[in-house]
């Protein structure tokens, strides 16, 4: 057996009943604290992920969001599309603009890269207006 130690009780300390044979673990603390300190950091990386993926679709949708009230205002498709990507900022990121019976609707996808090896996970939002005579 591995880690444990027979040994007589005297040689425990005061706590340890006296004048018995009593098993000693030692280290099978240190082995289940790694096994959970391996457990606690995934379910970190987890949930940082999960944060920084939500807020690239939130910056998505307000991307979307602000090029469909430029459209709404009857601005180009140039102007709609400058309007989103300056919201998306350094982030980067597809902006697609449609128009159909006078509604259009702003398109608006950016790269998210919180999960190591997920090279193509992208975040997506889009966002529909009334467009201005």
């Amino acid at each position: 057996m591995r880690g444990r130690r027979r040994g007589r009780s005297d040689d425990l300390g005061p706590a340890a009943p006296v004048g018995r044979e009593v098993e000693v673990d030692r280290g099978a603390v240190t082995a289940e604290l790694a096994v959970g300190m391996v457990a606690v950091a995934a379910v970190l990386v987890a949930v940082l992920a999960t944060g920084a993926a939500t807020l690239t679709r939130l910056t998505c949708l307000d991307a979307a969001r602000t090029g469909a009230r430029v459209a709404a205002l009857g601005e180009t498709d140039g102007e709609v599309v400058a309007a989103a990507r300056h919201v998306l900022g350094a982030r980067g990121g597809d902006v697609r603009v449609t128009r159909d019976d006078g509604w259009v609707t702003v398109t608006v996808s950016a790269p998210f890269t919180a999960w190591p090896g997920a090279g193509g996970v992208r975040a997506r939002a889009a966002a529909t207006g009334w467009a201005e005579p």
